[in-house]
């Protein structure tokens, strides 16, 4: 890693509201900020970063046989909801068609909703979800829903008995080594899927190394690597400024001028106000940032990338 790309990059988050930013490079910690010591040592919102640490959730819930499969019907798991259901569509939406937010409902959470939604105000969140109504067949078209996530986290707690931070502590934050989270919830007592845990950004760091090293910490298998590499598949393209839509995470080729790098592609999480864990795998590289740019949660990518691609001209220039 140069030393001077990485100075630059330093001095460039230091303008900005970035809070902290680690990253990590073939098992060493190359680069690290913190604003101030509190933010190092107490959990930080991570907002819709949640979501795609729910997605690996789901995948352990898949392998230990608690979800038998993604193409059971969502409605199987809340039989009281049947009788709601004003669209005969919505019988057949998937739990897949909730992780790629491919399932149809009108929900204008990036629209006229400005970045939140008014489910969180919904005295029965899964109820509000399911009574909107559906402006594409299932599986037509993705539109960020963070009401998917709610109704996933939701499904967890039915299929395995326990709350989704109970199951997290128990198969994915415990083998981790990370304790130090909260995971708020709706007035049923139910994990908010979309955007309800905070944690440190090292152990944000801990989250992406697991999915770079396809599912095993310290030689224990966490997650399978089959799910891992299926929920970061892209599959729908939505967000041109984002990238493509996964399983709950987003997959960003990187906009590298040099030709040999110009299809490094980018597996991450991205939360309001700029939260990211961010995987590069042909890098052997993990990045966690932590920032309040609720302005522009996507500067904090644009400043990255920036930084890779300097990286990246600096590893031509010395092989020419």
């Amino acid at each position: 890693m140069d030393s001077k790309t990485l100075d630059e990059f330093a001095r460039a988050i230091k303008k900005t509201k970035i809070k902290s930013c680690l990253i990590m490079r073939e098992d060493s910690l190359v680069f690290e900020y913190y604003k101030n010591r509190k933010i190092e040592i107490n959990p930080q919102k991570i907002n819709s970063c949640t979501k795609s640490i729910l997605s690996i959730l789901i995948g352990i819930a898949l392998d230990k046989e608690y979800i038998k499969s993604i193409a059971e019907p969502v409605c199987s798991f809340f039989p009281e909801l049947i009788n709601i259901l004003d669209d005969p569509r919505k019988r057949d939406i998937t739990i897949e068609d909730l992780l790629t937010m491919s399932a149809g409902f009108e929900w204008p959470e990036f629209g006229e909703w400005n970045y939140s939604t008014p489910m969180l105000f919904s005295s029965d969140m899964i109820k509000y979800v399911f009574e909107r109504n559906l402006e594409h067949n299932r599986g037509e078209k993705m539109n960020y829903n963070s009401g998917c996530s709610h109704v996933l986290t939701a499904i967890l707690q039915k299929t395995t008995g326990m709350k989704a931070i109970e199951f997290a502590h128990l198969h994915l934050f415990k083998p981790l080594g990370i304790t130090n989270v909260h995971w708020y919830e709706d007035n049923k007592g139910i994990n908010r899927g979309g955007d309800g845990l905070t944690m440190t950004t090292v152990d944000m760091l801990k989250i992406g190394t697991l999915c770079l090293q396809q599912g095993k910490w310290k030689n224990t298998r966490i997650v399978s690597s089959d799910w891992l590499e299926q929920s970061t598949q892209p599959y729908y393209f939505t967000y041109e400024s984002i990238g493509h839509y996964a399983y709950h995470w987003w997959v960003r080729h990187l906009n590298m001028n040099n030709t040999e790098a110009s299809g490094t592609e980018m597996i991450f999480a991205l939360g309001f106000g700029g939260q990211y864990i961010c995987i590069i795998p042909s890098l052997d590289m993990v990045i966690a940032i932590t920032s309040d740019m609720y302005e522009d949660s996507l500067k904090p990518l644009r400043i990255l990338e920036e930084c890779l691609n300097n990286l990246q001209q600096g590893r031509s220039s010395k092989k020419a």
